[in-house]
């Protein structure tokens, strides 16, 4: 979609959805810094996209009934369901449950700062797919943000270490992501916006729901220790990270132009140091903000420089669900 196909919008609008879109999505890696403390990184996830998804494709089944129209609520096929699945399995459980295994690793801030990279991966597979040489920003921000990714591994002085593992954890996840969001540019789905991102947070949410059984994390819950701030952020992300933000968020690509709406990608993981820092005591430390510089940097520099007549793939941070331009909300 570009600024073209969109419908326009009063300005009001567009900057309260905006707003809820920086703020909540930036707040998702406080909130699950604050979940995997007491509980298991893929099963929690798991039940935030079980439960996000099911309560997607409830209020589009009861809106269709509602309506009474035989094209309420569109028909789907076993495609849509297997592209909902790789879809849902490399966003989701590559994606999301491996930042939720790296926050246990590393700061909330660094991570957020690490999936905001994602793009950067996207214009390799990209290169990758279609054979076409990216372009001189393209390949300088990809060397940028690896540099910005080796600082966050290099000795310096006086600097506490990042964890490695963690580091390793979120960067995987941000390649997985970039995956799934350059597969589902082309991946047979329905058109709707909404109807799509509810299969996928399904299909996503057993998968992990899946792994952490296979890795025996129902074993490791103790009731007993489990904190009821853990539980609340857990409810924050099915309700606000996974339903209001993105509703917002799909709203947007409806009205406002696309250049636009990626802004959050520079600004979510500034939302995610600050409130890091600010609530958790997260450090901010030079390394930190040296990284940041460069992948931010390289990042709005890959999207600014794209040409006009290039298409505009919108992803979105790694903790969120479907990347792909689809078709305005409904």
């Amino acid at each position: 979609m570009t600024a073209a196909q969109t419908r326009p919008a009063a300005a009001l609008p567009v900057a309260v959805n905006l707003l809820v879109v920086y703020v909540i999505w930036g707040s998702t890696y406080l909130a699950i810094r604050l979940v995997v403390e007491t509980l298991p990184p893929f099963l929690a996830a798991g039940v935030r996209f079980l439960s996000a998804g099911v309560l997607m494709l409830g209020f589009l089944w009861v809106r269709a009934r509602i309506d009474r129209s035989p094209h309420a609520l569109e028909p789907t096929s076993w495609r849509h369901w297997r592209s909902a699945a790789i879809v849902g399995g490399l966003l989701l459980f590559g994606g999301n449950g491996f930042v939720s295994q790296a926050e246990r690793h590393i700061d909330s801030g660094i991570a957020a700062v690490l999936i905001a990279a994602v793009p950067i991966f996207m214009s390799l597979f990209d290169a990758f797919v279609t054979r076409r040489r990216p372009s001189l920003i393209a390949i300088g921000g990809v060397v940028a943000g690896f540099i910005g990714i080796l600082v966050l591994l290099a000795p310096m002085n006086g600097v506490a270490p990042v964890d490695p593992l963690g580091i390793g954890l979120a960067v995987f996840a941000a390649v997985s992501w970039a995956a799934g969001s350059v597969y589902a540019q082309h991946a047979p789905m329905p058109r709707s916006g909404l109807l799509a991102t509810g299969m996928e947070m399904l299909a996503g949410g057993v998968v992990l729901v899946l792994a952490g059984i296979v890795l025996g994390e129902p074993a490791g819950v103790d009731l007993g220790h489990l904190s009821a701030i853990s539980v609340l952020a857990l409810g924050y992300l099915v309700v606000f990270g996974s339903l209001l933000a993105f509703s917002s968020y799909t709203w947007l690509l409806a009205h406002a132009p696309v250049s636009t709406v990626a802004t959050y990608a520079y600004v979510n993981p500034v939302v995610a140091v600050a409130l890091g820092a600010l609530l958790l005591s997260e450090p901010i430390t030079p390394r930190t903000l040296l990284a940041s510089a460069l992948i931010i940097g390289a990042v709005v520099a890959m999207v600014s420089g794209r040409p006009r007549h290039q298409a505009e793939p919108v992803s979105v941070a790694a903790d969120n669900p479907s990347p792909r331009d689809p078709a305005p909300a409904d």
